[in-house]
C-alpha cells in the first residue's frame, strides 16, 4: 500500500498508468509502453493459457465492455446480449477475471425491496492502468470524460488495502435505488454503516440521496472524498 505523500505526488500519473511498480517513477511514454506490454502479456497470454479458452476474442470484448463501465452498474444479462452470448458465459468469464485479480466486484445492498435495485452489481478494476490500457486511453486528466469512474475506483481500491492492512473486515456494498438515489460505497459493521461518495470535483452528496439513506439505515455514518481530502480514506 502506498503512503498519502506518494499518493498525493502520483495521482495523476496512477489515475493515467496505474500501480504496477514496473511502470512507477518511469516516463509518460515509457509508462504506457510497459503497461500496455504488461496487459498483452497477463491478460492476453498467461490468462487465455491457464484456462485455455475457446473464445479469447470474447474475454477482449468483454474486458472493453467492463472499461468502459468502470463505476456504473453492470448487468450480466445486457453483457450477455451485447457479445451474443449466454448470460453462464460472462459470468464464468467474470469469476475467471476476479479470480486472476483483473476485476473486483461490489454487490447492491438490497433489504428494502419496494426501492432498491437488486440485481445487478459494480464491477472495478485492481489497476487503472490495466483499465486505460484495454480502451487505449491515457490522456491528459485535464482530456478525459472518465475521471469521475478512475477516481472512485482508485479509491474503492485504496479503501479495501487500508481495510486489510488494518485487519478490518465489513461487509461491502454499493446502493442505488429506483429513483436513482446512489451511495458509491457501504461498509457495515455491527449493524451499523459507513456511506461514502466520491467526487473528483467539490460538489458534496446531495441531501436527498443522504435523507433517503437515513430513513431506511438510520445507523450510517456519510464521509465525502474528493481530490482535495482522499487521504480521509485511510484515516475513517
Amino acid at each position: 500500500m502506498y503512503k498519502p505523500h506518494e499518493i498525493d505526488a502520483q495521482l495523476p500519473f496512477f489515475l493515467r498508468f496505474g500501480l504496477y511498480p514496473e511502470i512507477l517513477w518511469e516516463t509518460e511514454d515509457r509508462a504506457g509502453a510497459l503497461i500496455e506490454n504488461l496487459a498483452a502479456k497477463y491478460l492476453y497470454k498467461d490468462i487465455l493459457a491457464l484456462e485455455n479458452l475457446r473464445k479469447p476474442e470474447l474475454l477482449t470484448s468483454l474486458l472493453q465492455l467492463l472499461a468502459f463501465q468502470v463505476g456504473s452498474e453492470v448487468s450480466r444479462n445486457e453483457l450477455a446480449n451485447r457479445l451474443h452470448t449466454s448470460r453462464e458465459t460472462v459470468e464464468r468469464y467474470l469469476d475467471l477475471l476476479e479470480k486472476t485479480f483483473v476485476i473486483f466486484r461490489l454487490k447492491p445492498l438490497a433489504r428494502n425491496q419496494r426501492n432498491e435495485i437488486a440485481r445487478k452489481e459494480n464491477i472495478y478494476f485492481y489497476d487503472p492502468g490495466i483499465r486505460n490500457s484495454i480502451i487505449s486511453a491515457f490522456q491528459p486528466l485535464e482530456k478525459r470524460n472518465d475521471m469521475g469512474a478512475l477516481f472512485e475506483n482508485l479509491m474503492v481500491l485504496e479503501r479495501l488495502k487500508q481495510l486489510e492492512y488494518t485487519g478490518q473486515n465489513p461487509d461491502r456494498w454499493f446502493r442505488r435505488t429506483h429513483d436513482q438515489k446512489e451511495i458509491d460505497y457501504l461498509e457495515e459493521s455491527g449493524g451499523c454503516f459507513h456511506a461514502f461518495e466520491f467526487k473528483w470535483g467539490k460538489s458534496g452528496i446531495r441531501s436527498s440521496v443522504k435523507d433517503r439513506f437515513l430513513r431506511d439505515y438510520p445507523n450510517t455514518e456519510f464521509t465525502l472524498i474528493n481530490r482535495e481530502n482522499y487521504f480521509e480514506i485511510y484515516r475513517v
